[in-house]
């Protein structure tokens, strides 16, 4: 079966829930999963299922095409410029960015109802 490859940055209170759902689908393959925290409960998640973690984001863009969406579900302005600034300067123009509104839209379909977080107030563009 073919995957989608994905890379998650923010593996706290809004990445967790996400990345259980997305290391149980079949058709997505976790490429690694970032947080500044490496004892989150994603990343021990991640570590326990054998998916690479790291607290430095730009490692996951370093992989160029090998990741066909990354999602960012930190809540940080800065990460999501850096993370723009550095796809444009890297030139890749396979893998996009999801931005966390996009992943609570996931979430919250998924369950059933509206997604909040912590981070709610922090996400405008």
């Amino acid at each position: 079966m073919e995957q989608i490859k994905v890379g998650m940055i923010g593996a706290g209170e809004t990445g967790t829930p996400l990345l259980r759902q997305l290391l149980d689908a079949p058709f997505v393959g976790m490429v690694g999963v970032a947080d500044l925290n490496l004892d989150s409960p994603g990343i021990l998640l991640a570590q326990q299922r054998g998916i690479s973690v790291t607290d430095n984001f730009i490692e996951l863009a370093e992989q160029g095409s090998s990741i066909d969406i990354i999602i960012d579900v930190t809540g940080s302005r800065k990460v999501r410029e850096d993370l723009r600034r550095y796809m444009q300067f890297s030139g890749n123009t396979h893998t996009v960015i999801v931005h966390e509104r996009v992943a609570l839209l996931m979430l919250s379909l998924g369950a059933g109802k509206l997604v909040t977080t912590r981070h709610d107030d922090s996400l405008a563009y």
